[in-house]
């Protein structure tokens, strides 16, 4: 398994392989033409509280974390059903923050990863 993160925003290429937006609200101003998905994982994004509390401020980047981390765990239909559609393949997990060290695609390429 090869997994990616990159902005859905960012134009899609070949190597790519599945690509998979893992953000539980769909992202402001791409069509879903032009998002070249495969599939929608909405239910692996954090939820709606962490992500309210996190407010993508970098100072709270550890705890949130943890959180999700924690809610990846009691999540672990979902995280099956991710690795599943990846299988053996290339897979790029799409994401709309603008922050590209502090998000939550971070967190879960790292948790599907290491497992």
């Amino acid at each position: 398994m090869t997994v990616h993160i990159k902005r859905i925003y960012e134009p899609a290429v070949e190597g790519d392989g599945i690509r998979i937006l893992v953000d539980r609200l769909w992202p402001r101003g791409v069509s879903k033409n032009d998002a070249h998905i495969d599939f929608w994982l909405k239910d692996i994004a954090p939820s709606a509280e962490l992500r309210r509390w996190f407010e993508h401020d970098p100072n709270k980047w550890n705890e949130f974390r943890r959180r999700y981390l924690e809610e990846l765990e009691r999540n672990s239909k979902t995280v099956d059903e991710l690795r599943e559609k990846i299988g053996q393949s290339t897979a790029t997990l799409l994401y709309g923050a603008k922050d590209v060290e502090h998000n939550h695609a971070i967190v879960l390429m790292d948790f599907i990863t290491r497992q």
